[in-house]
């Protein structure tokens, strides 16, 4: 009789196209736009709200790549989106008006490239009140390294110059009016400024240290801004503020009402320009409401729908209606539409709808302390089996590092926890959401002490009976590819094998090819990782890239990349493969040569987890599904990498 009290489910429920996903009404109300497959690949659809999913017609036809979002114009007569090349995150905006003609060829109106120029990144800072006809947007095609902000003409992508950077700001923040007010600059020690403009030159009025956190967020209508500080040696958490820019005078605004977490987020009123919540994010997430229409509203809605997290995902311009979405740990959620007027709830669609969200797993909040005594938050998936006891475990450690794990569903985490796997994520210090000081006690610690708290998150596990030492694996992306490299390298003995996704293994040469516009994130880079221009850096960065110690490890190592990667590219893994492959290891290689920083095809995401969970199976010993579809074998066979032609 097998341990499992659940059936495989295939993969391809799980990272296949969504059948319908990404709903937005438009602010007139009229329409409903979506995302869903046209000719194999995720594309944007439009309906009238009255009408169903099955008469919808197709507004983009990209055969190439998914499109992954998009928005409406404040006008309704646009929807507008952007896109890269095969993950390049070289990212164009685009327009498109559905009720221009359709093009024969593609059967779709032909969008208008509002930024048609080669190798470069667009970033979109505003949707004008004053001109719904335009958008503001940062291109840097003069300088690589710097956005200049420009107006850019909706219809036809004509452009005006609002500011040509030669100050090297990183942020531009725009008033109610669309002035623009503040400007954000790191300053040569990696700590942040704020400016304002002072008789035509751009003056400094507040500064954060490299190792404080301070953003812009919001104006209000009086004309101050909201931003979000953890400044002053007295301060922990993050707090909301209210800055006057002209005196320079600050207002506290609010903080987590139990002390435990940073400010989480602000909703404001898109009609009234009102604070209207606010939200913080422990174990799970709350919301503080401060209207109390939106807070009654928010309340029936979880109790209408069990308790599951209520999320507010596009309104009208009249905020009388909304797309709202439902979901939780053990459901990937369905979206309704909400009549604030009626209350009703109108069922819209569920993008897995061949899911059975019976057969899910819980994740729940634990926390353990680590060699030095902190907390350390994570989050625990155990699989539907006989015994929770000595199970094999998969160890994800999050990317970023400057990021954080989330309770609620996560597809990677239920496919593990299918195939008979617990899985742990941790929220190792330099995450992201619990202070300053445990940020910061990750500077310099890559490697060393944010290794050491998932390593003692093994120990956790293990202590806990839940697994069997023996049989435990990590896997990650970016910087949790860096903690599967260095897992395997720096502590041997603790993990019978590894899969890193578009992990960095030499510290040298990833700070050494970051993109040009990453250039105002350098000297933070230095203050967290090491810096390489100084010998005591270039030593500490030596002791803790993997490359430099890969004769040390001891497990099977899956290894994946992006080609087109440009935050960690390809050299990354070729250098950990030639290595391990120079040791006498046991490395198996993918190279996908349409993907970036991670897989944004759906085949490409099932290709990959069809050699991740047989290289699981084999080594830590859970279940896999046998079947693969040729056209994933084919896609195996193209981006399998002979190790020994691997060359540095």
């Amino acid at each position: 009789m097998s341990d499992y009290l659940t059936p495989i489910i295939d993969r391809e429920i799980f990272f296949g196209n969504p059948k319908i996903s990404g709903g937005k009404v438009s602010p007139d109300g009229k329409y409903i736009t979506f995302l869903k497959p046209y000719n194999g690949v995720r594309n944007i659809w439009i309906k009238k709200k009255e009408e169903a999913f099955e008469t919808a017609r197709p507004l983009t036809a990209d055969q190439n790549r998914p499109i992954g979002g998009y928005f409406w114009s404040r006008d309704s007569k646009y929807v507008l989106f952007v896109q890269d090349k095969n993950g390049d995150e070289n990212f164009r905006v685009y327009s498109v008006n559905p009720d221009h003609k359709r093009n024969t060829d593609t059967g779709v109106p032909d969008a208008v490239d509002l930024t048609p120029y080669d190798d470069i990144r667009a970033m979109i800072y505003s949707l004008p009140k004053s001109n719904h006809s335009e958008i503001l947007v940062g291109i840097n095609d003069r300088d690589k390294a710097w956005h200049d902000l420009f107006k850019v003409n909706i219809e036809n992508g004509n452009r005006e110059l609002i500011l040509q950077n030669d100050i090297q700001f990183s942020g531009a923040v725009f008033n109610l009016d669309d002035d623009l007010k503040v400007l954000t600059k790191t300053d040569p020690e990696g700590g942040q400024e704020f400016l304002k403009k002072v008789n035509e030159e751009w003056q400094v009025f507040y500064t954060c240290s490299a190792t404080e956190n301070a953003s812009p967020y919001h104006f209000a209508k009086d004309g101050r801004m909201y931003m979000v500080s953890d400044k002053g040696d007295n301060k922990d958490l993050s707090e909301l503020l209210l800055v006057d820019i002209d005196s320079e005078k600050i207002e506290y605004i609010e903080s987590d009402p139990e002390g435990k977490v940073d400010f989480g987020g602000a909703i404001f009123s898109d009609l009234t320009d009102e604070l209207i919540g606010t939200s913080y994010t422990a174990d799970k997430s709350k919301i503080y409401w401060r209207d109390k229409a939106f807070e009654g509203d928010y309340d029936m809605l979880v109790d209408r729908f069990d308790g599951a997290e209520i999320s507010f995902t596009s309104g009208t311009e009249d905020e009388q209606t909304w797309i709202v979405f439902v979901n939780k740990d053990t459901d990937p959620g369905s979206a309704y539409l909400f009549d604030r007027n009626s209350k009703e709830t109108t069922f819209l669609y569920r993008p897995r709808t061949e899911l059975p969200v019976e057969h899910l797993c819980e994740m729940t909040p634990i926390s353990y302390t680590s060699s030095d005594g902190l907390e350390i938050p994570a989050y625990l998936t155990l699989p539907k089996t006989e015994k929770i006891n000595n199970l094999p475990f998969v160890i994800m450690p999050h990317g970023g590092p400057w990021a954080r794990d989330y309770w609620g569903y996560n597809s990677y985490a239920q496919f593990l926890s299918n195939r008979g796997y617990g899985v742990l994520m941790i929220n190792f210090r330099g995450s992201i959401g619990y202070g300053k000081s445990f940020l910061n006690k990750g500077n310099l610690q890559w490697g060393k002490l944010m290794q050491d708290d998932i390593t003692w998150g093994v120990k956790h596990i293990v202590d806990k009976g839940w697994a069997d030492e023996n049989r435990i694996a990590i896997l990650g992306g970016s910087y949790g590819g860096y903690a599967t490299l260095a897992g395997l390298t720096f502590t041997p003995d603790v993990y019978a094998a590894g899969v890193s996704i578009v992990g960095p293994s030499n510290l040298f040469t990833l700070l050494e090819t970051i993109p040009p516009y990453w250039a105002s994130a350098l000297k933070m880079f230095h203050i967290r990782m090491g810096n390489p221009e100084t010998e005591e850096g270039k030593t500490h960065l030596k002791a803790i890239s993997p490359f430099f110690h890969a004769d040390k490890i001891k497990s099977p190592l899956l290894v994946a990349q992006g080609d087109n990667d440009p935050r960690v590219k390809t050299a990354e893994s070729d250098q950990i493969v030639a290595a391990c492959r120079d040791s006498g290891q046991d490395v198996q290689y993918l190279n996908f040569p349409d993907e970036g920083h991670g897989f944004a095809n759906p085949s490409n995401s099932m290709a990959f987890l069809a050699v991740t969970e047989q290289f699981l199976a084999k080594h830590i010993g859970g279940r896999f599904q046998k079947e693969v579809p040729k056209d994933l074998n084919d896609i195996i066979d193209k981006v399998s990498i002979d190790v020994s032609t691997v060359e540095i």
